[in-house]
């Protein structure tokens, strides 16, 4: 997974797990929430400030946004839930 990809399924987990939608963390960090759609999908190469705004919205630290452990589980499962 790329540095993108890896931020963009951060962004998304903690953003599920904060019970908001992209709308609503959109609004807490000035965007558009195609933006947030972008960076979930791993379509859009942030700048710190956006990673310092989404880990303030998020209430997490930036470090965590770029942690990859979440990651690792997700890439050993298959695309489609099948083992």
């Amino acid at each position: 997974m790329d540095i993108r990809g890896l931020f963009g399924a951060n962004v998304r987990r903690l953003r599920r797990a904060a019970g908001l939608s992209q709308e609503a963390l959109a609004e807490q960090m000035g965007v558009d929430r195609a933006y947030i759609s972008w960076i979930e999908t791993g379509r859009q190469n942030v700048t710190l400030l956006s990673l310092w705004h989404a880990s303030q919205a998020l209430g997490v630290r930036p470090a965590a946004l770029l942690d990859e452990s979440h990651a690792v589980a997700t890439e050993a499962a298959p695309a489609d839930g099948k083992s």
